[in-house]
């Protein structure tokens, strides 16, 4: 595994090892986020989640993020059964807080395909709350430990996630329970607003989801620039939009309709930008939000070992710096929007 901060003959690769911020510790630039394998839109069969897990650590990425919603405890139990073979120092692992499985559980999703039934999430942000979804998360990892917790979308009760599910994260914190304290949103207001009324010393990283990428860069408002000035580390999700990114075919996500016409043209936009420097489109969305500092690492989700395999492709393909300057150029992204440079 690589410990640099680019890869080999200057380009980026899945398993460089990059500081996670001010936490000690260290991740892989690429991540695998595990809500496809708890059925995120689609089943996943054991085989297939176990391929993909297989062949994540085969490609040197060892950091792994879950969370109990992602199949109401599927997604949990198999990330558990991949990685209790492996040695605990080797990877970092995260999950969340936020909502408890329970019988009957009232916050049922429709995107979650085939859950187990008769359970399903209830919202708790309270502190005892959070020790027990830690305490449950562990029994379905069937880990001694987990690395990361982020608050999970905190915008669903704030002011009790802000008081007292970041309180019974810090305490955990502090008594060496975790490495880590974060949040995981979908909307970068959301997050400025819980890094600021946090208690010292506040989260360490921030799980920013479809809010710093190609189609999206409003994180770069008022986000970024606060990570970047009190040392919070991103982790950058969502960056292929859903898939609306994706050329479109069986099996993508949301199949293309509903789409905004403006943004069905910024994606013909970017798409013809790419195919002018001859370079993947997804590739320039999976290396775009490295351009940030704040940025540590890109999650990305993935049901099949190919899927992984294509995501660490596109991760090393080599982008010219120019794209950047015609997407600039373009109305693509703002002016003065950072963008990835090789030295």
């Amino acid at each position: 595994m690589t410990t640099v901060g680019l890869g080999e003959r200057g380009r980026m690769r899945a398993d460089d090892q990059i500081p996670l911020g001010r936490t000690g510790l260290l991740v892989s630039r690429l991540g695998l986020g595990l809500a496809s394998l708890g059925g995120l839109f689609a089943p996943v069969d054991e085989a297939d989640a176990a391929a993909v897990l297989e062949r994540a650590w085969q490609l040197g990425i060892r950091l792994y993020d879950t969370a109990p919603v992602y199949g109401y405890g599927l997604s949990e139990r198999r990330a558990g059964t991949a990685l209790a073979r492996r040695p605990r120092d080797a990877f970092v692992l995260s999950t969340k807080v936020g909502r408890l499985i329970e019988c009957g559980g009232p916050d049922t999703q429709p995107i979650w395909a085939d859950p187990p039934q008769g359970v399903g999430p209830r919202k708790d942000y309270s502190y005892a709350g959070v020790l027990r979804s830690v305490t449950e998360s562990l029994q379905r990892l069937g880990l001694d430990r987990v690395d990361m917790l982020h608050v999970h979308d905190p915008d669903e009760e704030f002011g009790t996630a802000v008081g007292e599910a970041y309180r019974a994260l810090a305490d955990l914190r502090e008594r060496g329970v975790i490495s880590a304290v974060s949040i995981g949103v979908n909307h970068a207001p959301v997050a400025a607003r819980f890094l600021r009324e946090a208690a010292a010393p506040g989260p360490d990283c921030v799980l920013l989801a479809g809010r710093y990428g190609l189609l999206d860069q409003s994180g770069l408002e008022e986000l970024l620039p606060l990570c970047s000035e009190r040392g919070v580390a991103v982790l950058a999700a969502g960056v292929y939009h859903g898939g609306l990114l994706a050329e479109p075919g069986p099996g993508t996500p949301h199949a293309h309709t509903g789409v905004a016409p403006e943004t069905a043209a910024r994606i013909t936009a970017w798409r013809k930008l790419c195919g002018r420097f001859e370079v993947p489109l997804l590739a320039a969305a999976l290396q775009f939000p490295w351009g940030h500092p704040a940025v540590a690492a890109v999650v990305v989700g993935a049901r099949t070992a190919a899927e992984v395999e294509q995501s660490a492709a596109w991760l090393s393909h080599p982008l010219p710096a120019e794209l950047w300057g015609e997407a600039r150029h373009a109305g693509l992204l703002p002016k003065g929007c950072p963008a990835p440079s090789l030295p």
